[in-house]
Parts: C-alpha cells; structure tokens; sequence
C-alpha cells in the first residue's frame, strides 16, 4: 500500500515538473508574464512596453488580442519606439492614422503559435532564412546569427529577439529591440 500510494505521488510530482516547465513564467518589464493570462493580461503589465500598450488600445486591437489566438507576437519595447524617428509614435497614435497604426502592429502579429525552436526549425528548413506571414499580410523573415535570433523587416530593418518565448494562453511573445515595418 505505501509503495502504491508513493508511486502516485510520485508520477503526479512528475507530471506537475514537466507541465510547469512547459509554460514557466518568465519575467518582462519587471512583471511576472503568466502563461495563463493572455496576451494583453500580461502586456499591460511590463513596463517596458508601455508604448506598445497604449499603441494596441489607439488602434483598437485589445479584443482582437485577447481573443483565442494563438497568435505569435513580436513585442517591440518602449527602447525600440524610441529609436523611431523624433514624432512618429505621437502621429501614429492620432485618431486619423488609425488605420496604419493597425497595419504596423498586425505586422508584428503572425497567426498560430511559434516558440524560438519552432522559428529555428523553420530557418533551417529554409537554410539560413525563415518566411513568416503576418496577420497584416506582409512578410517579416527570421534568421540566426550564432545563438541570437532575429527577425528582418520588409524594410531593411533588423530586430533581435531579446527574450523569447514569453508563452501566453493565446499564443506566444517574443520580445524585441526594433519595430519592425512594413513596406507602405
């Protein structure tokens, strides 16, 4: 009875590690990023993507990315806004701009769920590059250089991805140092 008894427990413990290790929380902006709140639960409360935030709610997009997904999110930071040109961020967010403001946040949105190993897998499918189609339609392609990952624009820009696989209920964000934009 008590060897039956310890092997319950023991396989339940064992089931509980490898769940928990599956979808840690990860810490963003000083903020615990659960993997059971989704993806605006979670955004709302790093403050290091403060400007994100307050892009989606300008845009209208809460809904959209609170919804089931899954959705793959690369998160540019407050540091990555800053380093658009002097003004952008303030006529993006004008109510007459709105329709842009959306076009360059859903490119940063690519439907269905991607962890880092899911986008390396793909790289080297593709040997050396990755094709990922975003929810605005365009392209964003992802590549390596040695261990760091990151994603290119249709632009010319390039974005690293500084902590990946912040796992959500809907999805997943990988943080990055660059917004990324689309060709317009």
């Amino acid at each position: 009875m008590k060897t039956r008894k310890f092997l319950a427990t023991a396989v339940l413990a064992l089931g509980f590690a490898f769940t928990s290790n599956a979808q840690k929380t990860v810490m963003v902006g000083g903020a615990a990023m659960y993997p059971n709140k989704n993806i605006i639960e979670n955004a709302v409360n790093s403050k290091d993507h403060t400007t994100l935030v307050a892009a989606v709610k300008a845009a209208g997009l809460v809904e959209t990315l609170q919804s089931k997904g899954p959705f793959t999110v690369f998160a540019p930071t407050n540091k990555a806004f800053d380093k658009l040109p002097e003004g952008t961020v303030q006529t993006l967010l004008k109510p007459e701009n709105i329709k842009t403001l959306q076009t360059i946040l859903t490119y940063h949105v690519v439907a269905g769920k991607m962890n880092a190993s899911d986008i390396a897998k793909a790289i080297k499918m593709g040997k050396g590059k990755a094709t990922l189609k975003t929810v605005s339609g365009g392209t964003l392609t992802a590549w390596m250089d040695g261990k760091d990952l990151y994603i290119s624009d249709e632009s010319g820009n390039k974005s690293k991805v500084t902590i990946a696989d912040v796992n959500q209920s809907n999805g997943v964000i990988h943080v990055v140092d660059t917004v990324l934009l689309p060709k317009m």
